[in-house]
C-alpha cells in the first residue's frame, strides 16, 4: 500500500515537534496537525510563561535584599499589562522558531485538528484525508475544572497568562505543583493569596520533609495556604455579600474587589469546608489535568485508552495498535516536557532507525519552581525505607544571602542513602536555584554514585550546594 507520508504526528507540542523533525532527518516522508499554536502546553500556556512569571515575581524581594546590601532602592509597582505583552511577544518568537524549525526540515504543517479515521488514515477538520504508514499522537493534556455549581465562574492556568489585569485577591484550589508554583508567582506579583488543599501536605508524592519545608516558606512570606480544606459552595457574589452580609468571616473593611477577565461579577463568593466564608477576586483551579484524548478517533482505529482516558502504550511508546504510537502527557506516564523530547527521541530510533530503543522513566531529576524552589531525584524517603534500610544524611539551615538580608528563609539539603550499596538513591533539595542544582546533582545519582563518591569531592566554598559532600553522619537511620 502506498501511503502520503511515512509518518503523521497530532499535536504540535515539544514531543511531537522533535519526533517530526528526527524523523524528516531519515529521509522520511512527515506531516504535524496542530489546532491551536505551535510548542503546546510548555511553551505557550506552561513552563516558558510560569518561569519568566517566576522571575517576575521574584524582584520585590530582590528590592528588599539589595536595600540591606546597601543599594539605595526605590521599590515600584508591578504592572501587569506591561509584562503580559512583552511575554505574548516572547511566546510568538518562540512559537515562530518552532514553526520554523519545522519547515527547515520538510515537515509538513497542517494548523487544523486532525482525528484518526482508521489505523492508517487521518481525517481534518479542513475535510481532507490522509495516509500514514504510522501515526504519532503527542496531543498532550488539559486542567480539569471540578464538576460543582459556580466552577464556570474560576480560571485554569490555561487563562492566568491571559488576565486584563491581576486579581487583588485570589483563591487557588489544588495542592500539586501547578497550585503551589502559582501561590508563590502572585504571591510575589502583590496578589492576596489563599490556597486550600484537600489533603494533609501540599506536592504529594515528593519527599515530606522537603514538601514540609516548602509549605512552611510559602506561609512565611504571605500565602494563606490551608490544609484539609475545599470548596462546599461557589458563586458570583450579590450586593449582600459585598456588604458583607452574607460573610462567616466578614471581608476585612477596605478589602478590595475587583474584576477580572473569566469572572462575570464584582467578586466570587465561596464557601470552605472550615467554615469560613470570603470574597474573592478570581478562583484559580488547579486541581490535576487529563489526557487530551476525547474526540481523536481512537476508537474508530481500534486504540486503547485507560479509564483516565491515557492512551496505553509499551515501553516503545506502541499502542496496541500497531501503526500508531502515542508520547508526552497525553499516555499519562510521566507528564514532564523533557521526559515528553526523550519519548519522542527513542520512538523514531525505534521505527526509523531499526533500533528498538525502549524509554528509560528511571531516575527523572525534576523542579517545582515554589517559593522556596524544590529540586529532586530518586526515591523519597519514605519510598526508600519501605524497600531496604537506608541512612538520611539532612541538613537545614539560612544560607549567607538570606542571613545578611535579614531574612529567616531555610534552605534542605538532604541524601537517602542505601546502607548495602552506599548508593545515593535520592536527593532532595529545597533552596534558590534548585533546579540547577539538581540538574548537576541528577547526573550523579543516575550513574549510581555511593555516598563515599559524593564525600571525596571537594566542595567548592563558600555555596549552599557544597552541603551535599560535607554531611559526613547521617541523622537517622531506617
Amino acid at each position: 500500500m502506498t501511503f502520503d507520508y511515512d509518518l503523521f504526528v497530532i499535536g504540535g507540542g515539544s514531543g511531537g515537534v522533535r519526533a517530526a523533525r528526527v524523523a524528516a532527518a531519515t529521509g522520511a516522508r512527515v506531516a504535524l496537525a496542530e489546532e491551536y499554536r505551535m510548542g503546546g502546553t510548555c511553551v505557550i500556556r506552561g513552563c516558558v510563561p510560569k518561569k519568566l512569571m517566576v522571575f517576575a515575581s521574584g524582584y520585590a524581594e530582590m528590592f528588599d535584599d539589595a536595600r540591606a546590601y546597601g543599594w539605595d532602592v526605590q521599590e515600584g509597582d508591578f504592572h501587569w499589562p506591561r509584562f503580559r505583552d512583552r511575554l505574548h511577544k516572547e511566546l510568538d518568537r518562540l512559537e515562530g522558531i518552532y514553526r520554523r524549525l519545522l519547515e527547515g526540515s520538510d515537515v509538513q504543517i497542517f494548523d487544523a485538528r486532525a482525528r484518526l479515521k482508521d489505523p492508517h488514515t487521518v481525517v481534518l477538520s479542513t475535510g481532507e484525508e490522509l495516509t500514514a504508514k504510522h501515526i504519532l499522537v503527542a496531543t498532550g493534556g488539559r486542567p480539569v475544572v471540578p464538576e460543582m455549581p459556580g466552577a464556570e465562574l474560576g480560571i485554569t492556568s490555561n487563562e492566568i497568562f491571559l488576565l486584563d489585569a491581576m486579581p487583588k485577591s485570589i483563591l487557588i484550589v489544588g495542592g500539586g505543583y501547578i497550585a503551589s508554583e502559582f501561590a508563590g508567582i502572585l504571591n510575589g506579583l502583590g496578589v492576596d493569596v489563599t490556597q486550600f488543599y484537600r489533603g494533609a501536605q501540599i506536592l504529594r508524592g515528593f519527599d515530606d520533609e522537603a514538601r514540609g519545608l516548602v509549605a512552611e516558606g510559602m506561609r512565611a512570606k504571605g500565602v494563606d495556604l490551608h490544609l484539609g480544606t475545599n470548596i462546599i459552595e461557589m458563586r458570583a457574589a450579590t450586593d449582600a455579600d459585598l456588604r458583607g452580609e452574607n460573610m462567616a468571616a466578614p471581608v476585612e473593611e477596605g478589602q478590595p474587589v475587583g474584576v477580572a477577565k473569566g469572572a462575570q461579577t464584582d467578586g466570587i463568593w465561596v464557601k470552605a469546608t472550615n467554615g469560613t466564608t470570603r470574597i474573592y477576586d478570581q478562583v484559580l483551579f488547579a486541581t490535576g489535568r487529563t489526557p487530551n484524548t476525547e474526540d481523536l478517533g481512537l476508537d474508530a482505529a481500534g486504540v486503547k485508552v485507560g479509564r483516565r482516558g491515557e492512551i496505553i502504550v509499551d515501553e516503545y511508546s506502541q499502542t496496541n495498535v500497531p501503526s500508531v504510537y502515542a508520547i508526552g502527557d497525553v499516555t499519562n506516564r510521566v507528564q514532564l516536557t523533557p521526559v515528553a523530547i526523550r519519548e519522542a527521541m527513542a520512538f523514531v530510533e525505534t521505527v526509523f532507525k531499526g533500533n528498538p530503543t525502549p524509554v528509560d522513566h528511571d531516575l527523572i531529576p525534576s523542579a517545582v519552581f515554589t517559593q522556596p524552589e524544590l529540586g529532586t531525584i530518586g526515591l523519597t524517603e519514605e519510598q526508600a525505607r519501605d524497600l531496604e534500610p537506608i541512612e538520611v544524611y539532612c541538613t537545614s539551615f539560612k544560607p549567607m544571602n538570606h542571613a545578611f538580608a535579614g531574612r529567616e528563609d531555610r534552605v534542605l539539603m538532604k541524601l537517602v542513602v542505601s546502607r548495602e550499596s552506599r548508593k545515593v538513591l535520592g536527593c532532595h533539595i529545597v533552596a534558590d536555584h534548585a533546579g540547577e542544582m539538581i540538574q548537576l546533582a541528577g547526573i550523579a545519582v543516575k550513574m549510581g554514585a555511593t555516598k563515599e563518591e559524593f564525600d571525596r569531592t571537594v566542595a567548592v566554598h563558600p555555596t549552599m550546594a557544597e552541603e551535599l559532600v560535607t554531611m559526613k553522619e547521617p541523622v537517622r537511620t531506617a
